[in-house]
């Protein structure tokens, strides 16, 4: 006996030693910060970094997708399945208890080689009622580790569905933006088309009076068929492009169809708030696919634990307690009285090599997880540089379409004013006409880019960020570096 004590003090000493998970952080080579070192700290996931843009209509839409979008409602739905799992695991911890009632009638043959004693009866009734327990000792940890991997697999669904909540934001962002720009974009082809249509009234009375060649008619009427052309067109991406918006904001089939989304049609006159530099590197970590894939390794490593235990016994508790009698009326009665308690040990002596190949699965899973967390934060640092690149250079783009706006504007002026003057043909005014609508579409678009870049940069990064001292950012107007 005292060598068998022994021997299971050694056992559960090495249990103890040998199946606790060994997750290490793995490390990663990061830069100091982009651009200045500055002292910022991220804001949570869920924060509305969307404000930034001061649209009030804008952060309405947002909302109302936040609230209905299906892919959402799945990740969080999916985030319901992950804590009852966690809940089902957790329960395992704990003894099983249940009751039970059972009536059976019994009749005993007459014809076998064991005949019945005397004075009892063929037929007989037995009632049975017991209050059933069961309970595990987890003696190496494989319950306790099994609820630590659920939870490690709850909090990587809950980044999963923080991370559709960003994608979802900035995709509404994005969608947004373009319907603001098609709207800038059709009317400045209607201004331009009204204004070719008053050209050519004006310029047909002057070719009736013989001062304009049916050459110079002839290029106008050409130019408002060309306008005309391209009118549907944008009207097209602009329906295109809200019932995009509106799926995205999860509305019935009904105003998916409708599609009417309400949005301001002020044109924009300036981009919004660039980036401030001096964002630390590590504010990356934080991005909830990151945190998701460490999760996931976290998980991956202690389901290691877990698969190292089946090599060692199990050691079980049952047993029950209640009453049993022939007649229903004296079930409760003392004599009827039962009950029972057993232990058992299991131990795994041949079993072709099966616990060394889950042992040896879960390893490999592990390794893959970690793969695939470097991958993640690797994908991470290239987004948010291409996005860094894309909104510097977005912001330079429009300055130039603004700038190039602007002389097409004053040209313009002064093709009409030399027209007028008989220093120059009607066709100079055309192709002022023709550049200054080509720079209007092309500085809206850049306008669009520069905003969906923001967009893209907030998604890359996981969220927004504040100073330390509290104060939501970006609020400044300094390019990245």
């Amino acid at each position: 006996m005292r060598n068998a004590a022994l021997l299971l003090s050694l056992l559960v000493l090495a249990g103890c030693a040998g199946f606790k998970p060994d997750y290490v952080k793995p490390a990663a080579e990061l830069p100091d910060a982009w651009g200045v070192a500055g002292s910022r700290k991220p804001l949570p996931p869920g924060a509305d970094w969307w404000r930034i843009y001061a649209d009030e209509r804008l952060g309405k839409l947002v909302e109302e997708a936040l609230a209905n979008n299906t892919n959402l409602a799945m990740a969080v739905s999916r985030v319901d399945e992950a804590r009852a799992a966690l809940g089902v695991t957790q329960a395992d911890l704990y003894p099983g208890v249940g009751a039970s009632f059972d009536r059976s009638r019994l009749q005993t043959s007459q014809r076998t080689g064991i005949p019945l004693p005397p004075g009892t009866a063929r037929q007989r009734n037995d009632y049975r009622v017991a209050l059933n327990v069961s309970y595990e000792i987890d003696l190496w940890d494989r319950l306790r580790n099994g609820v630590a991997a659920a939870r490690a697999e709850l909090l990587a669904t809950e980044a999963a569905r923080d991370t559709v909540r960003i994608a979802l934001s900035a995709e509404v962002v994005s969608a947004y933006f373009s319907l603001r720009t098609l709207d800038e974009q059709i009317g400045a082809a209607r201004r331009s088309l009204q204004n070719r249509r008053d050209t050519l009234n004006l310029q047909s009375a002057r070719r009736a009076a013989g001062f304009l060649t049916d050459l110079e008619l002839r290029q106008i009427e050409a130019e408002i068929a060309a306008s005309e052309a391209q009118l549907p067109q944008l009207e097209r991406q602009r329906g295109t492009a809200e019932s995009g918006l509106a799926l995205l904001l999860g509305r019935s089939p009904k105003r998916v169809y409708q599609a009417r989304i309400e949005h301001d049609v002020t044109p924009a006159a300036s981009p919004p708030a660039s980036i401030p530099p001096g964002l630390p590197s590590d504010l990356l970590l934080r991005r909830p696919d990151v945190v998701q894939a460490e999760q996931q390794l976290i998980a991956a490593n202690t389901r290691i634990a877990v698969a190292r235990t089946a090599l060692f016994p199990s050691i079980s508790l049952t047993g029950f307690v209640g009453s049993e009698s022939a007649a229903l009326g004296n079930l409760f009665t003392g004599p009827a009285g039962i009950f029972n308690f057993a232990a058992s040990i299991a131990q795994p002596v041949f079993s072709g090599g099966r616990q060394d190949a889950a042992i040896a699965a879960a390893r490999a899973r592990e390794t893959q997880a970690l793969l695939r967390y470097r991958q993640v934060v690797q994908t991470a640092f290239r987004e948010v540089r291409e996005a860094l690149a894309a909104q510097a250079y977005a912001r330079v783009q429009f300055d130039a379409e603004e700038r190039r706006a602007a002389a097409l504007r004053g040209f313009l002026r002064l093709a009409n004013m030399r027209l007028e003057n008989g220093m120059t043909s009607r066709l100079e005014v055309l192709d002022a006409e023709r550049g200054l609508f080509a720079a209007e579409i092309n500085r809206s678009e850049a306008l669009r880019v520069q905003r969906a870049a923001m967009s893209d940069l907030f998604k890359a990064l996981g969220g927004g960020w504040q100073s330390q001292t509290g104060a939501p950012e970006p609020t400044g107007t300094t390019p990245v570096e």
